[in-house]
């Protein structure tokens, strides 16, 4: 007996769900096939997130998507947006993320230029993205932003002040990986 193959629709194309990549403050993501092709399919949830209040999830995604686009981040191409079912298809980049990378004791400081450079486009348009690593993959030699969450600038919140923390085996970073394990294991 097979298992039943789960699909998620957008906008009525059906994609292929192959596994789940994440479950983050504003959604789930899993990586899907559509004619052949890999995306990523998310979709909004509205669980409660006790650090972080949100609007209208899915209008915050599609404005996120325009300004870090318009800032000159490196992001996935949104593909489809379905505003009434709450979910988008992106493409997907294939690669490992900077907290796979760092939690399996690589350095990615040969990225650091990358992301600076990323925070500096970030600032000058007036935005602070999310700095943690799990929302940063490396393909190619290239650093992508594979999330869309931007906020209006603030300095605490910057890569340099806050961001870094997390890009290697530091305190915080371990701290964070324990918890985490310490989550799967229940």
């Amino acid at each position: 007996m097979s298992k039943k193959e789960e699909v998620l629709a957008v906008n009525g194309r059906d994609y292929h769900i192959i596994r789940l990549l994440g479950h983050g403050k504003g959604g789930y993501s899993y990586l899907a096939e559509r004619d052949g092709r890999k995306a990523v399919v998310k979709q909004i949830h509205h669980e409660p997130c006790a650090y972080y209040s949100f609007g209208n999830k899915i209008e915050a995604e599609h404005n996120d998507y325009q300004r870090l686009k318009k800032a000159g981040i490196r992001i996935p191409e949104m593909i489809d947006l379905d505003w009434q079912n709450e979910r988008l298809a992106k493409q997907y980049i294939e690669g490992p993320t900077v907290f796979e990378m760092v939690a399996a004791g690589q350095s990615v400081e040969e990225y650091l230029p990358q992301i600076r450079k990323m925070a500096e486009q970030a600032r000058a348009a007036g935005l602070n993205i999310d700095y943690f690593p799990t929302n940063f993959v490396v393909n190619s030699d290239l650093l992508w932003y594979v999330d869309y969450e931007c906020n209006g600038y603030m300095e605490e919140w910057n890569f340099e002040n806050w961001g870094i923390r997390y890009w290697s085996l530091t305190e915080e970073f371990r701290q964070y990986l324990s918890q985490s394990e310490n989550v799967q294991d229940n």
